[in-house]
């Protein structure tokens, strides 16, 4: 038998079961331990046809290994993120709490380190900077954009994951708070009880 078998797991609907690792920073592992996950989790990422990135503690396993495949597929073993710019907001979903999002703040450039390579692994968001000719080429610009963008918060939100963290631990309220705006002829929000129009609004 490999000394390696994660076959069995599954992601787990953290709406429905306790998952008692995605909340915790997750040991690291060697590249051999962390390629053999890698290829389990790329199994189990396929049969959902709807998510782009896995982590391991998503399927119940504590090793810091999370795998990745927007553009081509990457490989996550111990990653660590050295440098991020350009901050960008983003509305994300997660396989362990299927149906419900959180609007986040990312970065569309990291660079990262991951155990298997020497050098860092640099994702940006960011256009050619060459001018397209045509409508097609505007919106293969604008496609090829948006998929570095998603590759690029993916590659986050799985890092996220490996460190204990959630979406909704990046959870930003974006609400438009709107002022109500008080009628003329409605009590004076200042308490003097008289008439707004004869009272504040005659003092503005």
């Amino acid at each position: 038998m490999d000394r390696f078998s994660y076959h069995q797991h599954t992601i787990i609907d953290c709406f429905k079961e306790h998952n008692s690792v995605i909340n915790k920073k997750l040991r690291k592992v060697s590249a051999d331990e962390g390629l053999h996950i890698a290829k389990d989790l790329f199994t189990i990422l396929n049969k959902t046809k709807n998510g782009v990135g896995l982590a391991a503690n998503q399927v119940g396993i504590d090793a810091a290994v999370a795998v990745v495949n927007v553009r081509e597929p990457l490989i996550l073993i111990n990653p660590v993120i050295e440098e991020q710019w350009d901050e960008v907001p983003y509305y994300e979903g997660c396989l362990s709490y299927p149906k419900r999002g959180a609007h986040t703040k990312r970065y569309t450039n990291v660079i990262i380190k991951t155990e298997q390579e020497e050098s860092g692994w640099y994702f940006s968001g960011a256009g050619s900077g060459e001018e397209g000719k045509g409508s097609w080429e505007e919106d293969g610009k604008k496609q090829d954009r948006e998929q570095r963008i998603l590759e690029a918060v993916a590659i986050q939100h799985e890092i996220d994951h490996l460190n204990g963290k959630t979406i909704f631990d990046r959870e930003v309220d974006i609400t438009i708070r709107v002022e109500k705006k008080i009628k003329r002829n409605a009590s004076c929000p200042c308490g003097s009880e008289k008439k707004y129009k004869k009272c504040c609004l005659n003092k503005s």
